[in-house]
């Protein structure tokens, strides 16, 4: 007896990331870090650019970032210079600094969004109980990325959670420091440093001698 043929439900869906390019993300340099928080500044962009800073800061993976609630980053009214995160992927803490820029601008946004410790820092836009997701998350990210004229299928949020661990590779090419700094298992630093991740997107070591004497790697933009 014939069976009838049918059509796998998979085959019926569209693909998520259909005529996306996948692979490693870039991180942002410097002057693109720069260039991102004036881009959002000029457009009064409150939450983006405590967003932004955020995300270079903790280096959290976007599924950690989006779930951050306000007690995770203040204390006594004030915002914390370090906090603390469990990660979901590893379920292990992760601890991260939060710099002056990144204090600020999320003094700023959370003054606008007012809530209590118990309210995520990013609430979305339509359960305004629940968190941004990561999807609007991700698209926010491109609409920067293409704002600053950056092509948008070379960066994405992976791309800020690693910026400030690839600055601090290229200023003393420590691995175990980036390891670190990404809580990832040792076995796994080698190949998130080699091969395309970012080899092909990191200059030596040695090109730090081409900065200008006296200027911060990590500082803000103060436009």
């Amino acid at each position: 007896m014939d069976m009838p043929q049918t059509e796998p439900a998979a085959t019926q869906r569209k693909v998520w990331n259909a005529g996306r390019a996948v692979g490693a993300k870039r991180a942002l340099k410097p002057k693109e870090i720069w260039e991102t928080r004036f881009y959002l500044n000029q457009r009064r962009r409150l939450r983006d650019r405590a967003l932004f800073d955020l995300a270079i800061d903790s280096k959290l993976r976007g599924c950690d970032l989006v779930q951050m609630k306000i007690g995770d980053i203040v204390s006594g009214g004030q915002i914390r210079t370090r906090a603390i995160m469990m990660q979901q992927k590893t379920n292990r803490p992760v601890q991260f600094e939060l710099l002056p820029d990144a204090r600020a601008s999320l003094l700023a946004w959370l003054e606008r969004r007012g809530g209590t410790v118990e309210d995520y820092v990013f609430p979305s836009r339509v359960d305004h109980n629940g968190h941004l997701s990561t999807r609007q998350y991700a698209r926010v990210v491109d609409e920067w990325v293409t704002g600053v004229g950056l092509m948008r299928s070379e960066y994405g949020t992976h791309s800020l959670r690693r910026t400030k661990a690839s600055i601090i590779y290229r200023a003393t090419g420590n691995l175990r420091a980036v390891q670190i700094l990404l809580a990832i298992a040792r076995s796994r630093i080698r190949s998130v440093i080699s091969g395309s991740t970012w080899k092909t997107h990191l200059p030596s070591p040695r090109t730090l001698k081409s900065e200008p004497k006296g200027s911060s790697l990590l500082a803000g933009s103060h436009h």
